[in-house]
């Protein structure tokens, strides 16, 4: 019987779209977007859209896997959940539940997903994960300047004189921001972009600005010299503003022309950059996510949001630093989040060394789901001995992904599109309803079922018992689940404006700006020149991509000037401390000098993948990643 079933994406994106989903002979056919969706508007992501290839592939696990004389053969549910149980419930009793790591990454943002964190919770608590890969100095940073991380509603963008795309690609990052930016700028407003790569979305944009890399906190700092020096500071700074002194020591410890020769932009940019923050309010900043990835990732953040806070653009219509939507104030999350402290952590960016150096005791078991962290962590190999030097790790995925490889056992799960879950998005304060479209292949099961089967056999089947309905009903707070299940509902809880009234849940309610910065250079290598970045594609999903990962060299765009003897389309060799690997270059002028620029999420086991070349690194605030700050150089392909 043909039909289509309305659902909701919960891939790491932020559009967690509504789907329609056309079914056909028990098989997905045709994804589209919802066109009575809010957001979605009738279209769907090139990655989404193309799903469909990924939901039917061949190469889909459809039953347990087993590791039996080294290698990984098809089992049971019962042989593979027993084995988990054993070796779970032997490890604790031998070195107590420090001793099991559970690790549960972003891939699906399917709100039960976090029941994993429940069970081991019980169970122990076990070693949990601290810091983020993804936006821990972005939202450490905020919620020092803020007290809270949270965006104003995306229709306030009709409010908005000038709209700054600040290290933000939408046409990748967040496709369904592009009608609203459309929208906005049909209606007068000025679109911005400050970027190193200079991407399509300067298509869209009145104004382009490229700084170093890195270099967003001294162009930041450079419009608010000038703020100070022009006199357009907002009346209202000193009175909604702590730390002003301190701050405004920091600005005027450089003068306009050092800070912007820092940024390598020129200072007629910066100032018509803060005449249009002072000037052209109200002013709405979108951070992309990229630039909180560098060792100042959070000094970047807090001085972009202390040129809003001093220009009067936070808390009042039309303006505001967008950074995230609070994907989680629908839910009850007490019932989700861990009551007691973990006994230890193991921080995500430093997940290999943390597991390697851990003692007293070692970690011996790994518990793996919505995530691949050999591809998406840094220094992948270090990742793999890791993981393959522990007694017993399982994972739980829909494929047999590198991190599968490294596992004791691997679990067949659900894709989104089998599931039945509620997701809430961090691009748009809208609610989706995930429904199970089809039913998974052969024995692979939902997450949550997998959960349920697991503790019972621990002896804690109490803890997770219940459908996914019931599941679902408890901790949606915000609306009635039948009513959403009727319509797209936006959360009654996710505010208008964020801070009106310039109102913050920080000790003094007010902003806290940003006192001190470490403005040191970072020394050049004559070994490694150059710095790489592995920025996100129209076409991979982190390490998903649609249709399939492609089993060639990547791509790496260098300026001419950075190619030496390399000719175009050639191969060379792109090498850092920690590895080589095989590439195809392409010279692009419109990256920056002193760039390599490659896709992210590629699998080392094919010979690509840029977290194979770069260390583990923290950055100032939250743990987050330091992913683009590794030094590197091309060479020739040797015959």
């Amino acid at each position: 019987m043909n039909r289509v079933v309305r659902t909701a994406c919960t891939r790491d994106c932020p559009d967690a779209c509504s789907v329609l989903a056309h079914v056909e002979g028990g098989r997905v056919v045709r994804l589209d977007g919802d066109p009575d969706h809010p957001v979605t508007r009738g279209f769907l992501c090139e990655r989404t859209s193309r799903f469909v290839h990924r939901q039917n592939h061949s190469d889909r696990l459809t039953t347990p896997l087993v590791r039996r004389d080294g290698t990984l053969q098809p089992a049971s549910w019962d042989e593979a959940l027993d084995a988990c149980a054993r070796a779970l419930l032997r490890i604790r009793q031998e070195s107590g539940p420090a001793a099991i790591f559970h690790y549960r990454s972003g891939g699906s943002l399917g709100i039960l997903k976090s029941l994993s964190s429940v069970l081991f919770d019980a169970f122990g608590p076990v070693t949990s994960q601290r810091g983020s890969v993804c936006d821990g100095a972005g939202m450490a940073a905020q919620r020092s300047d803020f007290g809270d991380v949270d965006s104003n509603d995306l229709d306030d963008l009709r409010n908005a004189r000038t709209i700054v795309l600040w290290g933000k690609n939408p046409f990748v990052s967040s496709p369904h921001l592009l009608p609203r930016l459309r929208e906005a700028r049909h209606a007068g407003a000025a679109i911005v972009l400050i970027d190193p790569l200079r991407h399509r979305a300067a298509s869209l944009c009145d104004h382009v600005l490229q700084p170093r890399p890195g270099g967003d906190a001294s162009l930041a700092l450079a419009a608010c010299r000038i703020v100070f020096d022009r006199g357009w500071l907002h009346p209202d700074a000193a009175s909604c503003c702590d730390g002003m002194d301190a701050f405004r020591a920091l600005v005027m410890s450089r003068s306009a022309e050092a800070w912007a020769a820092d940024a390598d932009i020129p200072v007629d940019d910066v100032m018509a950059l803060a005449h249009r923050m002072a000037k052209q309010a109200p002013v709405t900043i979108l951070l992309g996510w990229g630039m909180q990835r560098r060792p100042n990732g959070a000094a970047i953040v807090r001085a972009i949001d202390a040129l809003a806070a001093i220009t009067g653009n936070v808390g009042v219509p039309g303006a505001g630093v967008s950074f995230y939507f609070k994907r989680r104030a629908a839910f009850d999350t007490t019932l989700l989040d861990s009551r007691r402290p973990a006994p230890r952590y193991v921080r995500e960016p430093m997940f290999a060394a943390d597991i390697l150096t851990a003692s007293h005791p070692p970690i011996r078991a790994v518990w793996i789901s919505c995530g691949n962290p050999v591809a998406m962590l840094p220094d992948s190999h270090a990742t793999i001995r890791a993981l393959t030097s522990r007694e017993f790790v399982v994972v739980v995925d829909s494929f047999l992904t590198d991190t599968a490889r490294c596992a004791t056992v691997v679990l067949p799960c659900a894709t989104f599109l089998e599931d039945d879950d509620l997701v809430g998005a961090y691009g748009h304060p809208y609610l989706g309803v995930v429904r199970p479209v089809v039913q998974p292949p052969g024995q692979a099961r939902t997450d949550l079922r997998i959960l349920q089967d697991l503790a019972e056999r621990l002896g804690l089947g109490a803890v997770l018992e219940g459908s996914a309905r019931a599941w679902k009903q408890r901790v949606l707070r915000a609306v009635p689940l039948d009513r959403l299940e009727q319509q797209p509902l936006r959360n009654p809880m996710a505010p208008r404006v964020a801070f009106e009234g310039r109102r913050f849940p920080t000790a003094s309610g007010r902003i806290n700006l940003l006192s001190s910065m470490d403005i040191a250079e970072t020394p050049a290598s004559p070994r490694f020149p150059l710095r790489l970045m592995a920025v996100s594609t129209a076409r991979s999903q982190c390490s998903q991509w649609s249709p399939s990962e492609p089993e060639t060299e990547l791509t790496a765009r260098v300026h001419p000037d950075c190619c030496g003897r390399i000719a175009d389309g050639a191969l060379a060799m792109l090498s850092s401390e920690l590895g080589v690997m095989r590439v195809r270059l392409s010279r692009d002028d419109s990256v920056r000098r002193g760039l390599v620029v490659v896709p992210k999420g590629g699998s080392p086991s094919l010979g690509r993948g840029a977290n194979a070349l770069t260390a583990s690194r923290l950055t100032d605030l939250g743990e987050g990643a330091a992913l683009y700050e590794e030094p590197v150089r091309l060479d020739p392909e040797q015959p």
